[in-house]
C-alpha cells in the first residue's frame, strides 16, 4: 500500500527531498464563530469532558487524573525552532480499552506552547498521516507553517500507538528490509516471483508478531482515537481541536464518530475516502497518481498518454535489467516506481522527477534510487526507520480484507487500464500487504458519521495523487449534514494548507475566530 503521506502536511512533505536535492478565547463549541469555554482548565477540572473505555464507561481516575511531566527536549534535526521551545512527555493509556485497569503503554507527546498566553485557546493536536507517521518528529519540522495558529494554540504532536516512541512496532532488521527491497519483485511476472512476493508478505507479518506481538492486536485506528480523547482530557481541553492530514483524516473521522460531543474545531486536509475498502483505496490511488502524472506531463509540455507509455516502457526495461547507480545497489522496477511516486506528492518537486527520469532514460538509476530511499525511510548509512512497519500493522489491524494472489491478479486488467505505470504495482499490493497477517482486522470500511458534532472543515485538492479529491466529498457526506463542510483547492499536491493562501487563510480564520466557510467554497 502506498502511504497516504510520508511526512504529513504539504510543508513537511517538501522536507523529504532536501537531502536528495543536496546530493544531486478557547477551543470551539458547536456554534460557528463562538469560542467554547473551559479549554484551558486543568485535567481535573469538571469542564474537561470525561474520556471512556470500549464500553463507554469513564476511564479509571488513575488515567484521567494523571499529571504530565513536561521536560525540555530538542527538536529533531531539521526542526524549525530551537530545542528550548519544545517540551516532551508521555501519556499513559490502556493497552486494551476493553480492560482499562490492565496493561498500559505510553503515548509520546511534544508541545510548543502558545505565544499569546493571555489569548490562548487551548491545545491543537496534529496527526500528519501515514499511518505510522511520527508526530513527535514531524511537528517541529513543520511548525514554521503553523506560526499563526501557534499564537493562540499550544501545538501538540504525538506518536500514535504502535509508532516510534509509543510502543512502536518493529518487524524487520535493516538487513531484512534491504533484502526485500532488492530481491522481491512487487509486480511479479512468473510463478516463482509470485511465490516470493507472497512469502515476503507473510514473512513481514511473522516478523511483526515475533518482535511486537503484544501490541499488534491493539494498534488500530479506533484505539488511537480513544487515545486522542484521553490526551484531550489530560491536557485539560473540554473539546478536541484537531488538525489531521491524509491518514490523519481517517483518524479524525473515527474520533468524530466515537466522540461527536467532544469535537471542537477540526480540519481534515488531503482526505481519505471513508467509503473505500482495501481494493477501493488501491483503485483510488491508481487513479490519483495517474492523474498527477498526467498533470505533470502536461506541465512539461508533453502529451500525457505518450508520456505515460514512455515511462511504462522504461519500467519494463528496468524490470528486465535493473539500472546501475554508481554503488553496489541497483535500481529495480519496484524501487523505480517508488521513486516516481514521491515527487508527485508536491508540484514543487516535479523538476526533480524530470531530472530523475532523464537520468534513468540515459541508463543510470541514482536519482530514482535516492527518491525511493527517502520514501522508504532509508538513510545514507543503510538504516531504515520503522514507519513502514507501523503503517502495515495499523492498516492490517483496521481492515478485515486479506486479498489473495488470485484476487490481486484479477484486478490487473482494470488497474493496468487505469494506469500502466502504477496500476500493476497497486493491484499486487492489495495481496502482499496483509498476507497471512497474525491479527484479525476490525472492519471493511471505517465509520465517520458524527451526528451532533460541530462543523468539521474538509479540504480536498483536485490534483491530490495519494488521496484523490473525490474522497473529500465522500468524507463530508459521511460526517453528516451540518458537520462536514467541504473546501475545494483547485491545484496539485497532497495537502493544501501552507501551499494555497486562500486555503490557509480560510483554515486560520476557522481555527482562530470560529468562522466557518460556506460548504462548497473553492480556492484556486
Amino acid at each position: 500500500m502506498v502511504a497516504y503521506v510520508r511526512a504529513g502536511a504539504l510543508a513537511a512533505a517538501a522536507l523529504l527531498l532536501t537531502g536528495v536535492l543536496a546530493g544531486c478565547e478557547d477551543a470551539a463549541d458547536d456554534k460557528p464563530g463562538t469560542p467554547a469555554d473551559g479549554t484551558t482548565a486543568s485535567a481535573a477540572s469538571p469542564s474537561a469532558a470525561p474520556s471512556a473505555d470500549a464500553s463507554g464507561k469513564p476511564l479509571p481516575a488513575a488515567l484521567t487524573s494523571q499529571r504530565l511531566d513536561w521536560k525540555r527536549c530538542e527538536a529533531p534535526e531539521g526542526g524549525s525552532a530551537p530545542g528550548s521551545s519544545w517540551r516532551c512527555t508521555k501519556v499513559t493509556v490502556p493497552l486494551d480499552y476493553a480492560k482499562p485497569d490492565g496493561d498500559t503503554i505510553g503515548i509520546a507527546l511534544i508541545r510548543k506552547e502558545a505565544r499569546d498566553k493571555d489569548r490562548r485557546l487551548g491545545s491543537m493536536l496534529f496527526n500528519f498521516g501515514g499511518p505510522g507517521g511520527s508526530g513527535v518528529s514531524t511537528l517541529p519540522r513543520a511548525a514554521g507553517s503553523y506560526g499563526s495558529l501557534n499564537t493562540r494554540y499550544d501545538l501538540v504532536g504525538f506518536d500514535p500507538r504502535g509508532v516510534a516512541e509509543s510502543a512502536g512496532v518493529r518487524c524487520r532488521t535493516d538487513q531484512e528490509q534491504e533484502s526485500s527491497y532488492r530481491k522481491v519483485d512487487m509486480t511479479p511476472d512468473t510463478a516463482a516471483e509470485e511465490a516470493a512476493f507472497m512469502k515476503d508478505g507473510a514473512g513481514f507479518g511473522a516478523g511483526c508478531e515475533s518482535r511486537s506481538g503484544k501490541v499488534l492486536p491493539f494498534v488500530g485506528t479506533t484505539n488511537a482515537a480513544r487515545d486522542m480523547d484521553l490526551i484531550r482530557e489530560v491536557l485539560g481541553d473540554r473539546k478536541l481541536t484537531y488538525f489531521g492530514f491524509s491518514y490523519g483524516t481517517e483518524l479524525g473521522g473515527t474520533y468524530a464518530h466515537l466522540f461527536p460531543e467532544h469535537v471542537g474545531r477540526a480540519v481534515f486536509d488531503a482526505v481519505v475516502d471513508p467509503t473505500a475498502d482495501t481494493t477501493g483505496h488501491a483503485r483510488n490511488q491508481t487513479t490519483g497518481f495517474q492523474r498527477a502524472l498526467e498533470n505533470y506531463l502536461k506541465d512539461r509540455g508533453q502529451d500525457p498518454k505518450a508520456g505515460t507509455r514512455r515511462i511504462a516502457a522504461l519500467l519494463k526495461r528496468i524490470d528486465a535489467k535493473p539500472l546501475p547507480t554508481g554503488t553496489e545497489r541497483e535500481l529495480n522496477e519496484s524501487l523505480a516506481i517508488t521513486g516516481i511516486v514521491l515527487p508527485l506528492y508536491s508540484k514543487d518537486n516535479w523538476p526533480v522527477l524530470t531530472q530523475a527520469l532523464d537520468e534513468a532514460e540515459s541508463g543510470t538509476g541514482s536519482m530514482l534510487l535516492q527518491l525511493a530511499d527517502s520514501y522508504n525511510g532509508r538513510d545514507e548509512n543503510g538504516h531504515y526507520d520503522t514507519q513502514n512497519h507501523s503503517q502495515r500493522a495499523i492498516s492490517c489491524a483496521d481492515t478485515k480484507a486479506r486479498p489473495t494472489a488470485a484476487e490481486a491478479k484479477a484486478l490487473l486488467p482494470e488497474f493496468g487500464k487505469l494506469s500502466p505505470v502504477f496500476g500493476p504495482f497497486l493491484a499486487w499490493d492489495t495481496a502482499g500487504w496483509c498476507a497471512d497477517w497474525p491479527v484479525a482486522g476490525e472492519h471493511d470500511t471505517p465509520e465517520a458519521s458524527a451526528p451532533g458534532a460541530g462543523p468539521i472543515l474538509v479540504v480536498g485538492t483536485t490534483g491530490d495523487p495519494a488521496t484523490p479529491y473525490e474522497g473529500a466529498r465522500k468524507m463530508a457526506d459521511e460526517l453528516g449534514e451540518g458537520v462536514g463542510v467541504l473546501l475545494t483547492n483547485k491545484g496539485e499536491g497532497h495537502g493544501a494548507y501552507g501551499g494555497n493562501s486562500c486555503v490557509t487563510s480560510t483554515v486560520d480564520a476557522y481555527f482562530l475566530d470560529g468562522k466557518v466557510p460556506a460548504d462548497g467554497k473553492t480556492c484556486s
